[in-house]
Parts: structure tokens; sequence; C-alpha cells
């Protein structure tokens, strides 16, 4: 049998060829802590014995809980060194989640590191559970990372595993209903990290900024693997408030992102200059090209070559004002059950933008009959966890899997296009159906706007419920007003009769994880914004432009 390249081959690759190269740069109270490949394969090698000392097994499932750092990357290594399982928990999950994941897992062991809520999770934590200490603020645990360590000896021989074998079970984020754990193997989790590697030529001169939840497929497989895979150079961030500076001393040469954190990076450079002017300036040739590497560099993406973005549909619009700048951003597709991405707008091409592009290599993709997207490669997951009905009806006879994603096929385009998700269609209270993806793509072109939720189940007509965006809040209300007012009738004007807007509802409240209404990638928990609005949104409004503050 030939030897798999697993993540921790690689990094013994790296160990030896270029020992001293920097890998892992983790800032700690505004200076970096250097990880050579050298240091990180053995420091990952020991924790790997030290695991198997505490009286773990192979097989035995091991959590992660920890927002993104140096030592969750070596965790996750010397987890699949010793044979173990590994089980990624978001860092912003609540009580009962963390509780559930940890009990459904069967977890033996968890490490814990940076925590904005360290007391939710010492309430979830069971006692009985061996747990090991980041070297970093959080949770009282039974181990130390630094401690174990220094006590133990480099495993001998890492686990060399079979393709089929459990590399990791990735909880859903479980924006309705309690999180799925999707089993991943070693050879969906190499395929992955591969062709994404492949797509965008990641190599040992690429510098990559972690930030996304490393719990996710996204940040762990679409990102961090690649670079791993590639021998790139790992930054991470060491607070929201230190971002923008991080990401500057990364200079990362590629960046993705999500649909949220896009906007507000426009909704960044427009509180600093006005749209209407920024596109004055940019239509200028002589002095277009000048304004957009400064807008570049000050957003921190000076020597960035490639950008894109997931886990969510990302608007045309926003797409195209970065394109502008000279950001072109390759919007791409796939989630957890797939092992990162599936589809992507790789090499970028503007005349694909609104579309996911094409599938990666090794992957089939095709439209049902209902319209829902179905896929089928090495890259899709073993099986929902301590779930076989699910997991069964989850495929086609054929080995398609259903996705849940709506799309089609634009031949003029030449690529997929994401038209929503099928639990996500409504029906009014005319029995039309309402699909509220490409109405929420069309309102977001008025950069006022942050967070849009198009709903209407059971209403006379839909109704657009949004969030400004932070320049947006200082401004005059009858200029909001006016501004809306233009981008609703625009939007009516390209609607079916029962799908056009009653009104556009400006709510008082930022969308967050914190408020439990994005999910940890920042994507709209519909249901929960539907339950906190339902009564708001049955109201009959005087005005087309409604105030959350006057009801």
């Amino acid at each position: 049998m030939n030897e798999l390249l697993t993540a921790h081959r690689a990094l013994a690759g790296w160990s030896a060829s270029m020992p001293d190269r920097e890998f892992l740069l983790q800032p700690v109270d505004g200076r970096l802590n250097v990880t050579t490949f050298g240091e990180a394969e053995e420091q990952a090698r020991r924790m790997a014995t030290a695991l198997t000392e505490l009286g773990l097994g192979p097989g035995d499932k091991v959590a992660i809980l920890a927002k993104n750092c140096a030592e969750w990357v070596l965790a996750d290594f010397a987890i699949a060194m010793a044979g173990m399982v590994s089980i990624p928990i978001y860092p912003t999950a609540n009580a009962d989640t963390i509780a559930y994941i940890l009990g459904h897992s069967e977890a033996r062991a968890i490490f814990v590191g940076k925590l904005d809520d360290p007391d939710t999770v010492r309430e979830a934590v069971p006692r009985t559970l061996q747990s090991i200490a980041f070297p970093y603020p959080t949770i009282e645990c039974q181990h130390q990372w630094q401690d174990l360590i220094d006590g133990a000896a480099p495993v001998a021989s890492p686990n060399e595993p079979a393709e089929d074998d459990v590399m990791t079970i990735l909880y859903t984020s479980g924006s309705t209903g309690r999180p799925k754990g999707v089993v991943i193997s070693y050879r969906a989790y190499i395929y992955g990290c591969n062709v994404t590697r492949d797509l965008v030529d990641f190599g040992t001169e690429d510098r990559l900024l972690s930030y996304l939840p490393l719990a996710h497929v996204t940040e762990r497989m679409a990102l961090v693997g690649p670079s791993i895979y590639g021998g790139g150079r790992i930054y991470f961030v060491e607070s929201l408030d230190t971002f923008p500076h991080d990401l500057k001393t990364a200079a990362p040469t590629a960046f993705g992102s999500v649909p949220r954190l896009w906007v507000k990076f426009q909704a960044g450079v427009h509180s600093k200059v006005a749209p209407g002017k920024l596109r004055f300036l940019l239509a200028i040739p002589w002095v277009g090209r000048s304004i957009a590497r400064k807008v570049r560099d000050g957003m921190g993406f000076g020597s960035c070559t490639r950008f894109a973005s997931g886990t969510a549909p990302i608007s045309p619009h926003t797409l195209m004002w970065f394109h502008r700048l000279g950001v072109d951003i390759s919007e791409a597709w796939g989630m957890s059950e797939t092992s990162g991405v599936s589809c992507a707008n790789v090499p970028f091409e503007a005349g694909r933008i609104g579309t996911i592009g094409v599938p990666v290599e090794g992957t089939e993709i095709k439209i049902s009959d209902e319209g829902e997207i179905l896929i089928r490669g090495p890259g899709l997951f073993t099986e929902y966890f301590k779930q076989p009905e699910l997991t069964s009806s989850s495929f086609t006879d054929d080995g398609f899997f259903h996705t849940g994603d709506k799309g089609e096929w634009d031949a003029e385009c030449n690529g997929f296009r994401i038209t929503g998700r099928v639990k996500d269609i409504f029906k009014t209270a005319k029995g039309k159906y309402v699909v509220p993806v490409p109405i929420e793509s069309r309102l977001s072109a008025n950069p006022l706007l942050e967070q849009i939720c198009v709903m209407g189940a059971g209403l006379p007509a839909p109704v657009a419920v949004v969030v400004l965006s932070e320049p947006a809040r200082h401004l005059p209300r009858e200029n909001i007003e006016k501004s809306l007012g233009e981008t609703l009738a625009d939007t009516n004007a390209h609607l079916e009769s029962h799908e056009r807007l009653s009104n556009v509802l400006v709510v008082d409240d930022e969308w967050t994880t914190e408020n439990g209404l994005l999910t940890p990638t920042l994507k709209v928990k519909r249901d929960q914004l539907e339950t906190r609005y339902q009564s708001l949104v049955s109201k009959k409004f005087s005005f087309r432009i409604a105030w959350e503050s006057d009801a």
C-alpha cells in the first residue's frame, strides 16, 4: 500500500528540507512568536506521545476548543500522529452545544485555548474529561501544553493511516437543529487540501493570515491545509482589535474571507471616501490606478495576488466594486460534507462574476430535476456520525450527495450559479413560492445596507429586513429613505408580482454571533431572524421604508 501524504507527513518533509524556515507566526502581546518547521514537527511529535501517556489510544476522540492560534494547528498534527480523531468545536459555541458535541462524539480529551467567554466553556466541559490548556489565559485545565511537551519524548513512529480511516469529525454550525457530525476520512481531507493548493498555486513563498474559525472546513481545509501542503507561512490574529495591524504584518499573498467581512472592508473604505467620489476618481484613467493601489494598501492587500470568498453567496455588486479596485475575488463553493472547495471561479474571470465557476478537478456536479445541486467526488464525507438513516437519505443511488443548495448552470457565463437553499424558500399568503437570495443580492447593490434578510412566509408580500452599514448610521434619515426607496423600486421592477417587496424594514441591532443571529462563519440564521422579527414584519406600515424604532 502506498503511504498517504498526510498533513503530518508533509510537515516532516518540510522539517527535513528547511527546518529553520518560519512556519507558524503567532502574535502575543504585540510581538511575533515564531515556530519553524523543525520546531513544529518536534512539538507535535512530543504532544502525540503525551496524549498516549494520558491513557488515550488509537481511534479515541480529542476535541479542540479555541480561537485560531499556532497551538491549534500543532494539536491537530499531534492528534493525527497519535492515530486519534480530532473534534474541532467553534470557540463561539454556547454551553449546550459544547456539551452536546463532547458527549455525542465520545471525546476523551480536550485542548482549550483563548476564548471570549471562558465561563461558558467551564460550565460545559466535564471534569472527568482530560483537559489540556494552550499557553494563553483560558479555563483551568488538568494539564498545561508546555508541561506535556517538556515531559514527553517525540513519538518514534507517527501514525500511518489507511485512506478510509477517520481523520476528523466536523460538527456543523447548527443554524437549524442539533449540529451534525460530518465524518471526514484521510482520503477526503488530503484531496480537499491538495486540490485547493493546486487550484491557487500555494507555494513556499506564500503568506496566509488565519482568522476565520479553524473549526470550519473553509479555514482548515481550503486555506490552512493547502498552505501546509504548499510549505507557506501561516500568521495568526491576536485579537479583534489588533486585526488591522496583524493583517498588515502578515502582508498575505493570498486572502480568503466570507461575504459579511468583504462588506465590512467595503464599508471601511466608504467611511473614508464617499461612494460617489470614489467612483469618480476610479473612472479617471491616470488617477484611478493610483487611488486603487492606495485603497488596496490601506486594506492590507498590497502584496496579495489571490482573493477568495466562500461559505455563502456574495453579491455580484460587491464583487464588481472590489474588481474596480484591482481586488479580483474568486467566488468559491463547498461545504463540510465536500471537504472544502468543490467549485470555484479560478482563475478569476470578470465575466463569471455572480457564479461559483466550475467544479475543481476530480469533482462532478449536476443539477437535479428539482433544481438541487448534486455532487460526487473523492472529497465527500464518509457518513453523519451515529446517523445512518440521515446518511443513507443524503445520497442518490449513483453516489451523488444532496447538497441542499439550489442552483443552475449559466451557459453564457460558463459557470454554476447558486440560487438559494432548498429550505430557505418560503410561501406567501398568496400560495406563491419566493426564493430570497436573488432578491437580497439585488438589494445589496445599495452601499447603505450591510445585512439583509428577505422573509415573508404566510405574509401577503415579502419584506426585506435590513441593517444599515456603519457609515449610513450617521446620515440623515431622509437621505437614507430616499436611497432605499430608489433601491426598492428598482428591485421590484425586476421581480415577478408575487416576489415584490411590500417594505424595507430598518432594524436597530446588528446581527452577530453573540446575539445568536449569525453562525460562526457569519451566515444569517434565517430561522432565528424570522422568530425575532415575526411580529414586526406582520405589521402594516404606512411607509415603504419603515423603521423598527417607530413601530
